[in-house]
């Protein structure tokens, strides 16, 4: 078993369950949790949708567009805010472009290039895909 494997896998287990799972069963859940408070609880409405399908035909003819509407939004708007940030906070991608500054502008000895070079090389490595 190569190192990391089963750091790999604790990954990836997470990343199905909170992205994907849990997604759908949160979901499924608040559907019926709405249905049970919202429709079934006040006549009125129940007259109009008297069933948990025709509930949730309206609900994703509404939720969905609204949601697609708020993705756009936040990849026009705020993808280009949490992406700067993520990156400010990289000590990594710091070192990187500090480094091609040194080059460019003469202040990089020829062993912090190698170190450079070494580092880039151990990355590439260990990227499986």
């Amino acid at each position: 078993m190569k190192p990391g494997w089963f750091r790999k896998r604790w990954w990836e287990f997470r990343q199905g369950h909170s992205v994907y799972l849990i997604f759908l069963l949160t979901f499924t859940n608040f559907i019926l949790i709405s249905y049970r408070l919202l429709i079934e609880k006040i006549p009125f409405i129940q007259e109009l949708i008297p069933n948990l399908w025709m509930f949730i035909i309206a609900f994703l003819a509404l939720y969905i567009p609204a949601a697609l509407l708020i993705g756009y939004w936040h990849r026009k708007t705020q993808l280009k805010v949490e992406s700067t940030l993520t990156h400010q906070q990289n000590p990594l991608l710091a070192k990187m472009f500090r480094t091609m500054l040194d080059v460019q502008t003469g202040k990089a000895t020829k062993e912090e290039i190698q170190e450079y070079r070494i580092l880039l090389r151990n990355i590439e490595k260990k990227m499986d895909f």
